[in-house]
C-alpha cells in the first residue's frame, strides 16, 4: 500500500510533448511488471539466502545442545560418585546393606537402561604400588539383585577399566574409562560396549596431595557403569536425532564409533562435529544432517506477493497510462487489499502467546487487548493501564508512562485482573505511534511457573527436607542477623535462645531403625511447632538436635517456653511397628538481655546448658549461668588432670564386695571389684566424684586397662579366699566396650598371668549394651568362648530391657538397684523382679539383686526367686589385700 502510494502520489504530471507521453500504455505496463519482478527476484534471492543461513545456524545450535545434553548425565553422575565417596570415608563400618542403603537414598541421574551399577572394588593387597601386583575385586555393589556377578569379580582383567581406576587415583578425580564390554548382560539386539566412571576412596587422615600419597593411602575405588547406547539414544532423542545421524567415537581409544545412530543422511549438507572432554577423556561427536525440508512458506507467499504487486503495478500503470476512471478503480481495489492485510495482522497478533495491550497515552486507558490478554485478564477494555499493578509504585510509574523516556523493559511485577486474580509476569511498555496517536503499548508473558520454582529452590535451600523446619545455615543466619540488629542500641528486648537435644533418641533408630526415627522427627517437629509463639524460629540443626530463637522473652518466659517444650516431647507417644516409645528432651536455655555476644558464644553456652540438663538427670531444662558453668568446667578440667596423674602414678585403689548366694547354695565366694582413687592428701575419693569427668575426656579405657591388669596379676590377693575365689567381677565402660582391642588385651592378660577364665565375670551395663548391639555382641562372644562369664549390669533401667535380654548372650542378670530400694513398699518394683528372677531362670541365667540394704529386703528376694544378694547388708566393701598404705603423697600441680 506504500509503495502503491508513492507511486501514485509522486508520479510526474503528464506532459503531452514528452517522449514518454506517447509510449504506449502496453509499454509503460510492461516496464513496471519487468522492474516489480526484478525486485522480487533479488529479495526472493536474499530470502532464499537467509533460509539456508538460518537452516545451518538451526543445525549448528542443534548440535552445540545434543553435545550439551550428552555431557549433563555423565558430569551429574560424576557429582553423585563424589557423594558416594564422601559417605564411603565418612562411615569407617560399610558393608553391603549400608551401602545399598546410602544408594537408594541417591537419585541416579543417568537413564534406567543406561545405569547398570555403582560398585566398590577393593585394592589387594595393601600398599603394593604397581598394578600388576594388585587385585581390584568387587566388594560391594548396588543395585545388589541385578549386579550380584560382580561381587569378587577383579576388574584388573578389563584394560580399559584399569586405566581409569589408575588415573582415577593418581589424580583423586572422576575419570571415564575406553568403552569395553560390560560384565553386566545386555538385552538382545543392544551394543553391549559401556565406560565406567571411576573415583578412588583413599583411608581415613589428611586429604593426599600427591600421587605418591594417593596411591599409599589408596584402599579401593568406587565405580559406575554406564551402558553407551541407552545413554546416547536418552539424551539425543527427540530433535537430535530427528535431525542428524549421530556417530560417536572416543577419539583417545578408537577410531570406529562407538555409538552410530545409523540414519541416512542428507547429502551436500556440511557436517556438524563437536567434540566432549570430560573424566580425562574426549569424544568425538559427528553430526550428518538427515534429509530435512526447508520452510518456503515465506518464500512462495513473497514470490507470489511480489508477483502479484508487480502485475498491480504494471496494470495500475496501464490505468494511469489509459484513463483516470481506470486509476480510480484500481485505487479502489488496492485500498480494499490493505484492509485486508491490516486485518490479516491483527488476526496473528490475536494469535500470539504473550499479552499484548494498547492504550491511549492521553488519560491511559486500555483501548485494545489481544486474545491472550483478555483470557488471562478478561476483558480490560476501558480500564487504567496503571490498574493492572499492584505494587503502588508501580502503579504510580504507569500512570506517568505517557511522558517521553518513562518506557521500561523486562520488569517483574505482581499483575491483577479486574476479577482480583494475582500472577507474576513480565512486563515492558513502551511509547508507540498509530495513526498519528500517541499510544502505550505493554508487551507481558506470565512468569509465574518460574518464580514458583524459584521460590521452591530457595525453600529447600534454607530448610530440612525431613522436618520441614530451618536448616542450621539458614538458622544461624538469623540468628546472626538478630545479633547485629542488637548491636549498638541502648535498650533492646531480650531474647532467648533454646538448644534441645533428645536424650537416647540412637536407641530408637539401633532398634527400629533410621526410619523409624526419622518418623519420630517429623511428629516431634510438628508438635514442637505447635507450641511457639508468632516470631520464634524453630530449626533442625542436625540429627537429634533442634534450635530455636525466641524474640521479646525474658527469662522466666524462656523458661517457661523451654517446659511447655520439654512437656509437649515428653507427653508424645509414638509407634512404630507394634511398639510404643516415648522420648524425652534436654533444653539448654541462653538468654540475650544487656549484653552482645558472637553466634559462637551463644551456640556454645547453649550446648553447654544442655549438657549440663543431661548432666543433671536429663529430660529438664538448664538455663545458663556462666559463674556455675566456668566453676564446674574447671573442675571436670582439674579431675582429668588429677586421673592422668593417678594412673600415671598408680594411685587408684581396688575394694571389693562379696556377692552372697541367697539360698546358701554357692559355697564358693564371689566378689565385684569396686574403683577408688586416693587423692593428693591422701583421703579415699569415690568414683562418683571423678568418674563423669573420665567419661568425658576419654580416660575410661585407661582406666578399665589398669583394674583388668592389676585384677589378673594379683589374682590370688584379691580376697582372703585366695586361689579359691570363685569369682570375681570387673566392671567395663562403654568407651571401653567400643575400643575393638579390648577383648585382645583382657585375653592377653588371661594368658600372661594364667588366671582360669571361668573366675572372671565383666560386667557391662544394659544402656553400654543397647548403645552399639552388634559390636557389644562381639566382644562378648569372644570372652565366652574363651570361658568368661558375663553378667548385665542395671538390668531395668533401659527402654526396652526383655527385648535386648533375647539378643544378648550373657550368663548373669544384675537387677537395677532402683527396683530393690524400695521393694518392702512398691508392689510395682516387687513385681518387676519377679518377672525378671523368672524370665532369667528360663533362660538359664543366674539372677543378681544390686543395693541390699537390710534382712527384710534379703526375705523378699529369696522368696522371689534371686539367687545372689550385693549390698551393706550382706557385706560392706573392703579393701583388696595386696594393695598397702602408700606413703604421703605429693601435692599434684593442675595445670589450667
Amino acid at each position: 500500500m506504500d509503495a502503491t502510494s508513492t507511486i501514485a502520489g509522486d508520479a510526474p504530471p503528464r506532459r503531452l510533448s514528452s517522449p514518454r507521453a506517447r509510449m504506449p500504455p502496453l509499454a509503460w505496463a510492461a516496464g513496471v511488471l519487468l522492474l516489480g519482478l526484478s525486485s522480487t527476484a533479488v529479495v526472493a534471492h536474499r530470502e532464499w539466502r537467509d533460509l539456508q543461513e538460518r537452516a545451518e545456524e538451526a543445525r549448528r545450535e542443534l548440535a552445540d545442545a545434543g553435545a550439551a545434553r550428552l555431557r549433563v548425565p555423565l558430569e551429574q553422575a560424576a557429582l553423585m560418585l563424589r557423594a558416594m565417596q564422601t559417605v564411603f570415608l565418612a562411615n569407617d563400618q560399610m558393608d553391603q546393606a549400608r551401602f545399598s542403603q546410602y544408594h537408594a537414598s541417591l537419585r541416579s541421574p543417568l537413564p534406567p537402561a543406561a545405569y547398570t551399577s555403582v560398585a566398590f572394588a577393593r585394592r589387594s593387597p595393601a600398599g603394593e604400588p604397581l598394578a600388576d601386583q594388585v587385585s581390584y575385586r568387587y566388594e560391594f555393589v548396588a543395585p545388589y539383585k541385578a549386579n550380584t556377578s560382580l561381587i569378587g569379580f577383579n576388574m584388573v582383567t578389563q584394560k580399559a577399566n584399569l586405566a581409569a581406576l589408575l588415573r582415577a587415583r593418581d589424580t583423586d578425580t572422576v575419570v571415564i574409562s575406553a568403552p569395553f564390554a560390560l560384565q553386566q548382560s545386555v538385552p538382545s539386539g543392544q551394543n553391549p560396549l559401556g565406560v565406567t566412571l571411576r573415583l578412588p576412596v583413599y583411608s581415613d587422615g589428611p586429604t593426599p596431595t600427591t600421587p605418591n600419597q594417593r596411591r599409599a593411602r589408596e584402599i579401593g575405588a568406587l565405580a559406575i557403569g554406564i551402558r553407551l547406547q541407552p545413554l546416547a539414544e536418552s539424551a539425543l532423542s527427540g530433535p537430535v536425532l530427528d535431525g542428524f545421524r549421530v556417530r560417536i567415537y572416543d577419539a583417545t581409544a578408537s577410531a570406529h564409533p562407538f555409538y552410530d545412530s545409523a540414519a541416512p543422511a542428507a547429502a551436500g549438507i556440511p557436517m556438524q562435529q563437536r567434540r566432549l572432554d570430560i573424566g580425562g577423556r574426549q569424544w568425538r561427536i559427528e553430526m550428518l544432517p538427515r534429509p530435512q525440508p526447508l520452510e518456503l512458506g515465506r518464500l512462495q507467499a513473497l514470490l507470489a506477493g511480489g508477483g502479484t504487486i508487480s502485475l498491480l503495478l504494471a496494470a495500475l500503470a496501464w490505468s494511469l497510462a489509459s484513463t483516470r476512471r481506470r486509476a480510480e478503480s484500481l485505487g479502489e481495489q488496492m485500498s480494499q487489499r490493505y484492509r485486508e492485510s491490516e486485518l490479516r495482522f491483527r488476526a496473528l497478533n490475536e494469535l500470539l502467546p504473550a499479552l499484548v495491550l494498547l492504550a491511549d497515552a492521553r488519560d491511559g486507558r486500555i483501548v485494545y487487548a489481544n486474545q491472550a490478554a483478555r483470557l488471562r485478564l478478561g476483558d480490560p477494555t476501558g480500564l487504567p493501564l496503571s490498574a493492572l499493578f499492584s505494587d503502588p509504585q508501580l502503579q504510580h510509574r504507569a500512570r506517568d508512562a505517557d511522558t517521553i523516556g518513562n518506557d521500561w523493559g523486562n520488569l517483574e511485577a505482581v499483575l491483577l485482573s479486574p476479577g482480583g486474580e494475582a500472577f507474576w509476569a513480565s512486563a515492558s511498555i513502551a511509547h508507540v505511534d498509530m495513526e498519528g496517536r500517541a499510544h502505550l503499548l505493554m508487551v507481558a508473558t506470565d512468569i509465574s511457573e518460574q518464580r514458583e520454582l524459584t521460590e521452591r529452590l530457595s525453600y529447600q535451600a534454607t530448610h530440612d527436607a525431613l522436618t520441614e523446619l530451618c536448616n542450621r545455615r539458614e538458622f544461624e543466619r538469623r540468628v546472626e542477623e538478630a545479633l547485629s540488629e542488637r548491636k549498638g542500641r541502648v535498650a533492646c528486648d531480650p531474647c532467648a535462645l533454646l538448644y534441645i537435644d533428645l536424650d537416647q533418641f540412637k536407641l530408637i533408630n539401633d532398634v527400629s531403625g533410621h526410619m523409624a526415627g526419622d518418623q519420630l522427627l517429623a511428629q516431634l517437629a510438628l508438635a514442637m511447632r505447635q507450641q511457639l509463639r508468632g516470631g520464634d524460629v524453630l530449626a533442625r540443626l542436625g540429627g537429634d538436635e533442634f534450635g530455636l530463637m525466641a524474640f521479646h522473652v525474658d527469662a522466666e518466659g524462656a523458661r517457661a517456653l523451654a517446659e511447655r517444650l520439654r512437656e509437649c516431647i515428653e507427653a508424645l507417644m509414638f509407634v512404630w511397628q507394634d511398639r510404643t516409645y516415648t522420648v524425652s528432651a534436654s533444653i539448654g536455655v541462653v538468654v540475650v538481655n544487656q549484653q552482645e555476644p558472637t553466634l559462637k558464644d551463644l551456640l556454645a553456652w547453649a550446648d553447654t546448658a544442655c549438657y549440663l540438663a543431661k548432666e543433671n538427670g536429663r529430660n529438664r531444662v538448664h538455663v545458663y549461668r556462666q559463674d556455675n558453668e566456668t566453676t564446674r568446667r574447671q573442675g571436670e578440667m582439674e579431675w582429668a588432670g588429677r586421673l592422668r596423674w593417678a594412673v600415671e602414678q598408680d594411685r587408684l585403689l581396688l575394694d571389693y564386695q562379696e556377692i552372697v548366694p541367697l539360698d546358701g547354695s554357692d559355697n564358693a565366694t564371689s566378689i565385684e571389684l569396686l574403683l577408688r582413687l586416693r587423692d593428693e592428701d591422701g583421703g579415699v575419693v569415690l568414683p562418683g566424684a571423678f568418674l563423669p569427668a573420665a567419661e568425658r575426656y576419654g580416660l575410661m579405657p585407661a582406666i578399665d586397662r589398669w583394674v583388668i591388669r592389676n585384677a589378673l596379676a594379683h589374682f590370688g590377693q584379691l580376697h582372703g579366699a585366695g586361689l579359691r575365689l570363685g569369682t570375681c567381677a570387673i566392671n567395663l565402660s562403654g568407651a571401653s566396650i567400643e575400643d575393638e582391642g579390648l577383648a585382645d588385651f583382657i585375653l592377653a592378660r588371661i594368658t600372661e598371668y594364667a588366671v582360669p577364665a571361668h573366675r572372671l565375670c565383666f560386667e557391662i551395663t544394659e544402656t553400654v549394651a543397647v548403645r552399639n548391639l552388634l559390636k557389644v555382641v562381639g566382644v562378648i562372644e569372644r570372652l565366652r568362648r574363651a570361658g568368661c562369664r558375663i553378667a548385665l549390669d542395671d538390668f531395668g533401667a533401659g527402654m526396652s530391657s526383655f527385648g535386648y535380654l533375647k539378643n544378648l548372650p550373657v550368663d548373669l542378670i544384675k537387677i537395677d538397684g532402683s527396683f530393690i530400694r524400695d521393694l518392702e513398699t512398691d508392689p510395682m518394683s516387687r513385681t518387676i523382679v519377679s518377672a525378671i528372677a523368672q524370665i532369667g531362670h528360663q533362660r538359664g541365667l543366674k539372677v543378681v539383686a544390686e543395693w541390699v540394704a537390710s534382712p527384710k529386703i534379703c526375705d523378699a528376694l529369696r522368696s522371689l526367686g534371686v539367687d545372689y544378694g550385693q549390698g551393706f547388708a550382706l557385706h560392706r566393701p573392703e579393701r583388696v589385700l595386696f594393695q598397702r598404705e602408700q606413703p604421703p603423697p605429693r601435692r599434684l600441680a593442675v595445670v589450667r
